[in-house]
């Protein structure tokens, strides 16, 4: 049975946290919560923001990852290995995307859904990545991908 992946559509259950100690899906959580409280004026909401920067800030040092709070992120992210990810804050990444260790992205850099990102890839130039694709482990990318 072949299970497809929507390119539009999130699958949240793929961050689903199952245990505490699950670093790449914290690091997303604090990011999701944060933007949560973004755009709310109430005091309180001011403090439980500031609470999910710490745990950003933590849960960034445990990875190692550099994805800021301001990331444009679609949902049903997985980062099997977050170490050594770093994503621009003006890049965006689509649905259902999937990314493991020591990737690059840089910023005006558009990643469609349910891309698949291997260990080391580079994207180091504003480039747009069509739906469902596969970029190898150590890739550079340097042009649109469809």
């Amino acid at each position: 049975m072949i299970i497809k992946i929507s390119a539009s559509e999130a699958d949240w259950s793929r961050e689903k946290i199952e245990k505490w100690w699950t670093p790449s899906k914290q690091l997303l959580k604090s990011i999701r919560q944060y933007q949560k409280w973004e755009n709310t004026s109430h005091l309180l909401a001011k403090i439980i923001q500031k609470s999910y920067v710490l745990q950003h800030r933590f849960w960034s040092i445990v990875t190692g990852a550099d994805i800021p709070l301001n990331c444009q992120l679609g949902g049903g992210l997985i980062l099997i290995h977050p170490n050594g990810i770093i994503i621009h804050p003006r890049a965006e990444i689509g649905v259902n995307c999937l990314i493991f260790q020591q990737v690059t992205i840089v910023a005006n850099v558009k990643i469609g859904g349910h891309v698949d990102i291997g260990a080391g890839a580079k994207i180091i130039k504003p480039v747009t990545i069509g739906n469902h694709a596969k970029i190898g482990a150590n890739a550079v990318v340097l042009n649109d991908i469809s």
